[in-house]
């Protein structure tokens, strides 16, 4: 069976709809809600020293905000221009200068006062820089000197001693796949990436369940399902332009609804910008909500399953599409056996949600012809995150809601090309095209020309954890290599991640800023490599979006604020491989961007077509519309598999909380406002429903302490429209919460969620000098409990 191509972008519907608006007031005036025109208006204030270049970025590039994949002004999706605050917001670390030099090189003490968004403010990284053990301050290093000190360390070290890591910062395929194909060459397999924090367990999941890791379906397929359901994700924070997708689909009659602890407000009512409607009378977005517990979704899922046999007692093919099971699905009988196994009361204690509403969101379900399921961190940042997603895939298996128009499962992306970072082999578990499996090796090994190694390379937690390991152990971590990306503000337990970036022995940060782990002391080196944008990278480059959108973004031209010195990713770790090992070094040389291309499209088959993509707005599919089109799964058999999973045990006590981290006005861990213009909430503000701070006698805006074995917060309660015993805190600031070394069983990403007490800070602290709260710091502690 063929592939069904993507159409290209449609026509928005005009006729304006007064029945999805907020309020007939214009601008939303009297209510919370983000200055998106003012926000406009300081932003080209902001990049006026460089206009001319910051207008063809945005004209001509493809976004390096989100996933969504918005090429110069336009998209596959809607006809018509589209521009949003994230995109903005991320716009001047292309556009500045670099930072002036009596900062960069004043005392360490005098930097380490800036917090990461002022060391951002500061400019670009001029050119190498090193500060060596003892050292004050960082002092101006040649490429060369800080590339051999790198190499000849390597050169030294076991291969199982160095690590690399890749952020989301606007990187390129081609920069992951050369540093994917270097990392093998120079026998290392540590390798590892943002998107696999943040969405491995997708990866893992929908792999299992129907055998291929990514979005099965496109935007358009939100325009004309029945119902859109976005499962712990607040797509329109994340990924704004998507509340013009979100607009489109409800006036083309699409039910949005939203599962989530919190009522998001940006999920509630949003002022689309770019949508002159929307942008006037604001847009109600969700047309129901399902504040379930945190780790509740399992059970409520359990819970719709549940009713749907129920149906079916009654009326053979009411809720299970039989036809679309048998000839497309294995593990029915399995899957219905323990299903109808589980407990009311087990379903609702654990979901927080009552039997009524899950029953009537199972009848919703059933009675949709078509549905897409669209999640985010809400489902993957939990040590049972695998389940959950498969669980999500349950519900869409029988009811056939797959592989085809109008339907199927989306794993909703945070950041531009975070989805091609795994399928350009930059991660322990996967090489270009595949798994590590050994018919994958032997498959890349032809087309690389060289040995894989064939250990199993760690998770970059697990490798931060390796570097405290005893002198002699030989996985001991003794170097790594960061392309961008800030370990203090992004993991779980700071303090043990300072304490371990610091017992390195040489530190690589090849970024195009400084952030607060760049001034973290090493044991013999820090070594800065100053880095080109996307949007400066030598040949242009491509980024994958969510719906497996392969954009190509041109090098652009004009940079007022060009810096000198910086270098392409890609190039600097060709560099690195041809000082490491010279004699063989030819194997892994690039001359251009184009011969990336050519070679990605041999060594990972799903990308023949990305050598074609050579000037602006040149755009290809992999995959094609939908990934299991026509019910027919990418697996040995052809068929998904329906795969019961229990409900987890969060080992909550009755007086306990459970809480979670969000994310404000940010991009990753980049925060852009102090106040979450949505629901105007501050940076140490925990959010908790009104009827338990009452119980616990605690008044909006009042000092409050939240703890656990693992760390404690300060903060000020915030009443909000919460799931009872549910608290939320925003992320990075929550982290001291979170211990370090829980991890998802399958996919090994950090557990985002723990069970902690809350108290007025008066009285922990009165009773904190007769009962201290110690902290745990032994190193043996790393199994923690949940």
């Amino acid at each position: 069976m063929g592939q069904t191509k993507h159409p290209g972008p449609i026509k928005a519907t005009k006729m304006p709809q007064p029945k999805h608006w907020v309020s007939p007031i214009p601008f939303g005036l009297g209510k919370v809600k983000p200055k998106h025109i003012r926000d406009t208006m300081k932003i080209a204030w902001e990049n006026k020293d460089n206009i001319g270049y910051a207008t063809r970025i945005l004209t001509q590039g493809v976004c390096d905000g989100c996933a969504l994949g918005v090429s110069g002004l336009y998209d596959q999706t809607l006809k018509g221009p589209h521009m949003c605050t994230t995109r903005l917001n991320v716009l001047r670390l292309s556009t500045m200068p670099a930072i002036k030099k009596d900062i960069l090189h004043a005392d360490i003490d005098e930097l380490r006062k800036y917090d990461s968004t002022e060391l951002r403010k500061l400019g670009r990284i001029p050119y190498p820089l090193i500060r060596r053990k003892g050292e004050r301050k960082f002092s101006r290093i040649s490429w060369d000197e800080a590339m051999e000190m790198i190499a000849s360390k390597m050169r030294k070290l076991n291969p199982r001693q160095y690590a690399f890591y890749l952020t989301s910062r606007g990187i390129t395929n081609e920069s992951y796949y050369v540093a994917a194909k270097v990392a093998r060459f120079l026998g290392a397999n540590n390798i590892d990436n943002a998107s696999r924090i943040c969405h491995s367990p997708s990866k893992t999941a929908l792999k299992r369940s129907i055998g291929v890791g990514a979005s099965t379906a496109n935007y358009q397929d939100w325009f004309g399902a029945d119902v859109l359901l976005f499962w712990g994700s607040v797509a329109s924070n994340a990924s704004p332009v998507s509340t013009k997708y979100m607009l489109e689909a409800k006036k083309r009659g699409t039910k949005i609804i939203v599962v989530n602890p919190y009522k998001e407000p940006a999920l509630d009512k949003y002022w689309i910008p770019s949508n002159m409607e929307s942008a006037l009378f604001g847009t109600k977005l969700a047309d129901d909500f399902y504040q379930v517990n945190i780790g509740g979704d399992i059970a409520f899922m359990h819970g719709i399953m549940k009713h749907w046999f129920d149906m079916e007692k009654k009326e053979h093919g009411s809720a299970i599409n039989h036809q679309f099971v048998q000839e497309h699905v294995n593990g029915y009988e399995d899957l219905k056996k323990y299903v109808q196994s589980q407990s009311w009361d087990e379903i609702i204690k654990s979901s927080g949600i009552t039997r009524e509403r899950i029953i009537e969101l199972a009848e919703v379900l059933a009675n949709s012809k078509n549905a897409v399921y669209a999640w985010a961190l809400g489902l993957t940042m939990h040590s049972f995150a695998t389940d959950n997603i498969s669980q999500v895939a349950n519900l869409a298996l029988l009811r056939g809601h797959l592989g085809r128009k109008y339907n199927g499962l989306m794993p909703f992306r945070g950041h531009s090309s975070v989805q091609g970072s795994g399928e350009m082999g930059a991660d322990p578990f996967v090489l270009p095209g595949g798994g590590f499996d050994e018919k994958t090796v032997e498959r890349i090994e032809k087309v690389w020309g060289f040995e894989v190694p064939k250990w199993q390379g760690d998770i970059c937690g697990v490798t931060l954890e390796n570097i405290v390991l005893p002198e002699d152990n030989e996985r001991k971590i003794k170097l790594y290599y960061m392309s961008g990306g800030n370990f203090l503000e992004t993991m779980p337990d700071p303090i043990f991640i300072e304490k371990a970036l610091s017992e390195l022995e040489i530190r690589v940060h090849q970024d195009i800023i400084l952030n607060t782990s760049t001034l973290v002391d090493a044991k013999e080196a820090v070594i800065v490599l100053p880095a080109k944008t996307r949007y400066e990278q030598d040949g242009g480059g491509t980024s994958t979006s969510t719906e497996r959108m392969v954009y190509f973004s041109p090098e652009i031209e004009g940079n007022k604020n060009f810096i000198e010195e910086a270098r392409s990713e890609w190039k600097i770790y060709i560099d690195l491989a041809k000082r490491v090992k010279p004699e063989t070094a030819h194997l892994v040389d690039f001359k251009s961007g184009q011969e990336i291309r050519n070679e990605i499209a041999k060594a990972n088959p799903d990308y023949d077509g990305i050598q074609h993509l050579k000037k602006k707005g040149d755009v290809f599919q992999w995959g094609g519309a939908w990934l299991c089109e026509g019910g027919i799964c990418p697996t040995p058999d052809g068929k998904g598999t329906l795969i019961p999973v229990e409900i987890p045990d969060l080992g909550k006590k009755e007086e306990q909380f459970i809480l979670t981290t969000r994310r404000g006005k940010q991009f990753n861990s980049m925060i852009y406002k102090e106040i979450d213009p949505f629901n105007a909430a501050e940076r140490n503000d925990v959010l908790i429903n009104p009827v338990d701070a009452q119980e616990l006698r605690i008044a909006e805006g009042e000092a409050i302490v939240v703890y656990n074995g693992f760390g404690v917060f300060q903060g000020k309660a915030k009443y909000a429209d919460i799931a009872r015993k549910n608290l939320g805190v925003h992320f990075p600031e929550g982290n001291f919460l979170l211990p370090r070394g829980r991890y998802e069983k399958f996919a090994g990403i950090p557990d985002y969620n723990i069970t902690v007490n809350v108290e007025k800070a008066d009285r922990f602290n009165a009773r904190k000098d007769v009962q201290y709260n110690e902290k745990h710091i032994e190193d043996l502690d790393i199994d923690a409990p949940a």
